[in-house]
C-alpha cells in the first residue's frame, strides 16, 4: 500500500510553468508519477512536457478528475494556491515554499482543523514520495527504494542522510512525508500516525524531530495510547541556545526551555520510542525492530 501518494494519484502542479514547477514536473514524471495537469493563471491552453497548463484548479480537477496537488508558487502566494486546490475538490495539497506568512498558515490549520479529510503537507517540505510508485516534490528519488518503514521529518537534510543510510543497509521505505520546517505546519506527526499505523505496508515508523513546537511532544502521547508499531526518532538541535532560531524558522527553543531537544526526547522515550542520536544510528535500531 503505502500512504497519501500511490500509483493511482492523479497529481496537479502548480506553478507549472514557472522554472522550479517545470524542472520538477519533469523530473516527477519521469520516475512515474501521474502529473495530469498544470496550472498557471493566464497560461492555460500550453503544454509542459506534453502536461496540459490550465488557468485554474478548478478545470484541472474537472478535465482530468486530479486528487492531489503540488505547489511551486511563492511564499506570498501560497495561501491563494492552497485554497485555490481546498476550493476545486483536491484532498492532498503539498506545498514547497518557505516562509509562507504565518498569518496565513493559521487560516490552513484552522481549516485543517475542520475538514478532516484534508491534509496540507508543508510549508517547507520537500513533499511526499512513495517509492515506486509516485512522488510529488523536489527529492532525488534515487536515494529511496521501496519498502516497509514510514518516514515523517520535519527536517530535509536530515530525511535525506536517513533515507540514503536505509537504502545503503537495503531497508527500503513505504511512504517518506516532509511535515515542514516553518512555524505553523499545515499537518503534523499526529494526523500522519494513525496512517501508518493503518497501513499494511509500513512496519516501522521513523520520526525525525528537531527544536521548537510542541508537535513532538503531541506525538508522544499519542504514540503512547494508540500506536502498536515501533517508533524510531531522531531529534535534531540537542545543542542549541536558548531563544535562537536554528535553520527552520520553527526551531526555536525558548527562553523557558519549551521545545529543546532534551524535553522531546525525555517524553518521547516515556512513550517507548527508541531514541537515535545521529540518522545513522536511527537505521541500526531500525534494523532490531524489523
Amino acid at each position: 500500500m503505502s500512504i497519501l501518494i500511490d500509483s493511482s494519484t492523479r497529481l496537479i502542479v502548480q506553478g507549472i510553468t514557472g522554472r522550479e514547477g517545470t524542472f520538477h514536473a519533469k523530473r516527477m514524471k519521469e520516475y512515474g508519477t501521474n502529473v495530469v495537469a498544470g496550472v498557471t493563471p493566464g497560461r492555460g491552453g500550453q503544454r509542459v512536457e506534453g502536461i496540459p497548463v490550465y488557468d485554474t484548479a478548478e478545470e484541472a480537477v474537472k478535465y482530468h478528475q486530479a486528487d492531489a496537488a503540488v505547489l511551486f508558487v511563492p511564499p506570498q502566494r501560497t495561501l491563494d494556491a492552497i485554497l485555490e486546490q481546498i476550493a476545486a475538490g483536491v484532498k492532498l495539497v503539498i506545498t514547497i515554499a518557505e516562509g509562507v506568512p504565518v498569518k496565513d498558515m493559521r487560516t490552513i490549520y484552522h481549516l485543517n482543523r475542520a475538514m478532516p479529510d484534508l491534509t496540507v503537507v508543508g510549508p517547507n517540505s520537500f513533499g511526499v514520495i512513495s517509492p515506486g510508485k509516485a512522488k510529488a516534490g523536489f527529492m532525488d528519488d534515487r536515494i529511496y527504494c521501496q519498502g516497509s518503514v514510514g518516514l515523517m521529518s520535519r527536517s530535509a537534510t536530515n530525511s535525506y542522510e536517513t533515507v540514503n543510510e536505509m537504502t545503503k543497509q537495503n531497508i527500503g521505505q513505504s511512504t517518506c512525508i516532509g511535515v515542514g520546517g516553518d512555524v505553523i505546519p499545515g499537518t503534523s506527526f499526529v494526523k500522519l500516525l494513525p496512517l501508518f499505523e493503518a497501513d499494511a505496508q509500513t512496519k516501522a515508523i521513523v520520526m525525525i524531530g528537531e527544536i521548537g513546537g510542541v508537535d513532538e511532544e503531541m506525538a508522544a502521547a499519542y504514540i503512547k495510547q494508540h500506536i502498536s508499531k515501533p517508533v524510531v526518532a531522531y531529534i535534531a538541535g540537542r545543542n542549541a541556545p536558548q531563544g535562537k532560531v536554528m535553520g527552520h524558522a520553527g526551531a526555536i527553543v525558548g527562553a523557558d526551555g519549551t521545545g529543546s531537544a532534551q524535553s522531546k526526547i525525555d517524553i518521547l522515550t516515556d512513550a517507548g520510542v527508541l531514541i537515535a542520536e545521529s540518522p545513522v544510528q536511527a537505521v541500526e535500531l531500525l534494523k532490531k525492530v524489523l
